[in-house]
């Protein structure tokens, strides 16, 4: 129980063990979330008002802090906890929380009165009605970036002290914020309630949490502007290749939704195969990425380099092995789990085929998605931001004529594609240039590990695809278009089942093929 101590100081692993655990948690809650907002406005034109009045906001807060609040305060706070320095650390941390409260703050102002030009230039295929709608979104929501800035500064200070068990509660508040909301709200003010109360979300969780724990640490924020502030200056060194580039694991949602602006209801599809998808992707890659940062960057910090180079390929390795194999569950499975999950209410099983096409694509590029996470913050790590954001800027262009072409050529399926084309250019990319400056070798990936995981991925998925086809025929030939309120109970009993089949033939092949994970797996789990 010492471990759930907001204070309790973690190892790798079981920071790893805690943020996966809350990132499952967040990513259920975040699926109700969404259940929520199908059940209510399906597909229509409050749900793509919605889930397009979130790119703006992401837009503003990407450029102008690029994800930088936590992943640089990182190494630099970590540099001065380990010179210590730690009073000139927390009087940086006021310099620059300062200095962007005035420049986001202003940029959110522009933001809110420029929104207009900005939805009707971005989402060209929405109606007037459907512009005016995400514009009254968009308005409410970006105050938001504020709280998500600040906190992540503040949930950086604890993350340097190995203090992992706020940042595993911070996004379960979040996402209950915007049901809260909803349940509150929803029948007097429609939509907005959920907007409302996503950023009520945002305050509550990831900043005012993460404030409150950090001061409890022993942090002290005063506004204080001093632009010759030496923590100032190496932020905005370590922070501008984050903020002038772009990186397509950002981009690609905001790319998808331009385009599929174009056909109603595609916008908010997309959406909810995104969620879906990023549900498992987060407890792989953000989870084990979030948790290995300050283990990186004390190593390289240490000028250990070859046990730098070794625990980044360690990790690479896991998670990419992880995601082959979670890749072959979630296509094979995708069908009776977008079914369960969100047939009801507005949202039609036409809805539902659609939406689990999307899934079953974009979760062949899982093992990518998860690798390049961990790639990424090995850079970060090493205080270098400019070459992983200079190859996801170059990366981003090259993608941008492949959407355009993909979109022309297969409809919104070829944006899903497009999709998993781009992060494979931008995870190859990364990993080539950790290895070109000989900071983490590809030859130190376990390439027969990862071979033996696409092989049970591909063994399993197979399998379990052939059954679940074959019911899904018995299914429709018993009741056709129109399926009962029983059919929820196939569903769960299709999904259960096949799971349980995935599994035997994943474990029967990994054991065959001489795999170690079966092994690893059970003494994690205190079976032998």
């Amino acid at each position: 129980m010492g471990m759930l101590r907001p204070s309790h100081a973690h190892s790798a692993f079981s920071a790893t063990v805690v943020l996966m655990a809350s990132t499952f948690l967040s990513r259920i809650i975040g699926l109700v979330r969404v259940k929520y907002i199908v059940w209510l406005f399906g597909s229509g034109v409050e749900a793509d008002a919605l889930n397009g009045a979130f790119v703006l906001p992401d837009m503003i807060s990407y450029f102008l802090v690029g994800g930088a609040a936590s992943i640089t305060f990182v190494t630099i706070l970590t540099r001065y906890r380990d010179s210590g320095r730690e009073a000139e650390g927390d009087r940086s941390l006021s310099v620059i929380l300062t200095t962007m409260y005035l420049v986001l703050g202003g940029a959110i102002v522009l933001a809110e009165l420029v929104a207009p030009w900005y939805i009707r230039w971005w989402f060209p295929g929405f109606n007037t009605a459907k512009a005016a709608l995400c514009v009254k979104l968009t308005r409410i929501l970006l105050p938001a970036q504020l709280f998500f800035f600040a906190g992540g500064v503040f949930g950086a200070v604890l993350l340097v002290r190995k203090q992992f068990n706020v940042q595993a509660v911070t996004p379960l508040i979040y996402n209950m914020g915007t049901i809260v909301g909803g349940v509150l709200l929803a029948r007097r003010i429609g939509v907005s309630a959920l907007a409302i109360g996503t950023v009520a979300g945002a305050f509550f969780g990831p900043f005012l949490l993460n404030a409150v724990f950090a001061r409890r640490a022993g942090t002290r924020y005063k506004p204080i502007l001093d632009w010759r502030d030496e923590g100032l200056r190496e932020w905005v060194r370590l922070s501008l290749p984050l903020i002038v580039g772009v990186s397509l694991v950002t981009a690609d949602g905001w790319i998808i939704a331009h385009f599929a602006s174009k056909i109603g209801g595609a916008v908010s599809l997309f959406n909810y195969a995104k969620q879906l998808f990023t549900a498992p992707m987060a407890v792989l890659a953000q989870a084990a990425g979030a948790a290995s940062m300050p283990f990186f960057a004390s190593l390289w910090m240490q000028e250990k380099r070859f046990e730098f180079s070794m625990v980044v390929a360690d990790s690479v390795s896991r998670v990419a092995c992880m995601g082959l194999l979670a890749a072959s569950a979630m296509a094979a499975l995708g069908v009776p789990l977008v079914d369960l999950l969100f047939i009801g209410g507005h949202f039609s099983a036409t809805d539902a085929r659609e939406c689990a096409a999307y899934f079953a694509v974009f979760s062949v590029s899982m093992f990518l998605w998860s690798a390049q996470a961990i790639y990424a913050r090995a850079f970060y790590a090493a205080g270098n931001t400019f070459a992983p954001m200079a190859a996801g800027t170059v990366i981003t262009l090259i993608s941008l004529p492949i959407y355009s072409a993909f979109y022309r050529w297969y409809g919104t399926m070829g944006l899903a594609a497009a999709s998993d084309i781009g992060i494979a250019l931008q995870t190859v990319a990364v990993a080539v240039l950790l290895h070109k400056r000989r900071m983490v070798s590809l030859a130190s990936l376990d390439y027969a590990e990862l071979g033996r995981c696409l092989l049970a991925g591909i063994a399993s998925g197979a399998a379990v695809w052939m059954v679940v086809s074959w019911l899904g025929d018995v299914v429709v030939h018993a009741w056709g278009a129109h399926l009962p309120a029983e059919s929820r109970w196939t569903d769960l009993g299709v999904l259960s089942g096949g799971t349980a089949l995935w599994l035997a033939v994943a474990a029967w092949v990994l054991v065959k093929s001489g795999s170690a994970l079966p092994r690893v797996a059970r003494k994690r789990l205190g079976l032998g």
